[in-house]
């Protein structure tokens, strides 16, 4: 699943593949946000993502990916 994370005073979004499921993502999200813990993410490829929750600008998260563009089977 995409998400995709703005950052205040930053012209670029941060985008990642995660292996999470949407609700656990939003939950990562909400506990950083109230606590003002940095929000912790790690990506397909292992690589974790650490962005401090005052700098939070948004967090968008998308449905789980069902397949990559290929070639299917008959």
């Amino acid at each position: 699943m995409e998400v995709k994370i703005g950052v205040q005073h930053t012209s670029r979004e941060i985008t990642l593949e995660s292996e999470d499921s949407p609700e656990s993502v939003e939950k990562a999200v909400s506990q950083s946000l109230s606590s003002g813990s940095p929000l912790r993410l790690v990506d397909r490829k292992g690589t974790v993502v650490l962005v401090p929750a005052g700098t939070l600008a948004y967090v968008e998260i998308g449905t789980a990916r069902k397949g990559g563009v290929g070639f299917g089977q008959l």
